[in-house]
C-alpha cells in the first residue's frame, strides 16, 4: 500500500468517527492515531456531552494512545483527523511530540495547522509536527456542511414553530 492509500483508509476511518459526533449531536470530527500501521488512538468530538471543552476529535485520540503506547510522547505516530486542528489540539500534537498530521478539511476561523496560524511548525516551539491538508477534503468538508446545514434548518423550524404557536396564541386572546 502506498502512503496516499493508506492516509485514505485511515482518513476514511476518522470520517467514520466524525460521524459518531454528528449521532450525538456533536459537530462532526473524527480522528485516528496510527503508530507504525496499528491504530492506537480513536475520538471523535465529545464536548458537550462530556460538558468539556477539552474534548476534542484530536485530545480523546491522543489521550487513547498515550494510554495504549505507556508514554505521553507519540513518536512515529500520524494522527488522522477530518478537520484542521485548532490551536489546543496543535499545542497537545507539538508537547506529545507527534510525528505527522494528516488532516481533511481547512478551518478557516481556528486552523492551526497554516490557515491561520501555524503552531505545528512554529519556530519557538521544540518538536515540529509533519502536516498534510486536503486528504478527502470534499468528504470531510461535506460532512462539516451538511451538519451545519441541518443545524440551521434545525432552529429556523423551531423559531417558526414558536412564532406561529405565539401568533396562535394572539389571536386566540382576541
Amino acid at each position: 500500500m502506498t502512503q496516499s492509500d493508506l492516509d485514505q483508509k485511515f482518513m476514511q476511518r476518522a470520517i467514520e468517527l466524525a460521524a459518531k459526533a454528528e449521532a450525538e449531536g456533536e459537530v462532526p470530527v473524527g480522528a485516528v492515531a496510527v503508530h507504525n500501521g496499528v491504530v492506537v488512538g480513536e475520538g471523535w468530538n465529545r464536548l458537550i456531552g462530556q460538558h468539556d471543552a477539552t474534548a476534542h476529535a484530536e485530545m480523546m485520540a491522543l489521550r487513547q494512545a498515550g494510554k495504549v503506547l505507556q508514554n505521553y510522547r507519540l513518536l512515529d505516530t500520524v494522527l488522522y483527523v477530518t478537520l484542521e486542528p485548532c490551536p489546543m489540539c496543535a499545542a497537545a500534537m507539538v508537547h506529545s511530540r507527534i510525528g505527522r498530521v494528516v488532516y481533511g478539511a481547512p478551518d478557516l476561523k481556528t486552523g492551526a495547522a497554516g490557515s491561520v496560524m501555524n503552531l505545528l511548525s512554529y519556530e519557538g516551539v521544540n518538536h515540529h509536527v509533519l502536516y498534510q491538508g486536503g486528504v478527502m477534503e470534499a468528504e470531510c468538508r461535506e460532512q462539516l456542511q451538511a451538519f451545519f446545514r441541518r443545524r440551521r434548518a434545525e432552529k429556523k423550524a423551531a423559531r417558526d414553530a414558536q412564532r406561529a404557536a405565539q401568533s396562535g396564541e394572539s389571536s386566540d386572546d382576541q
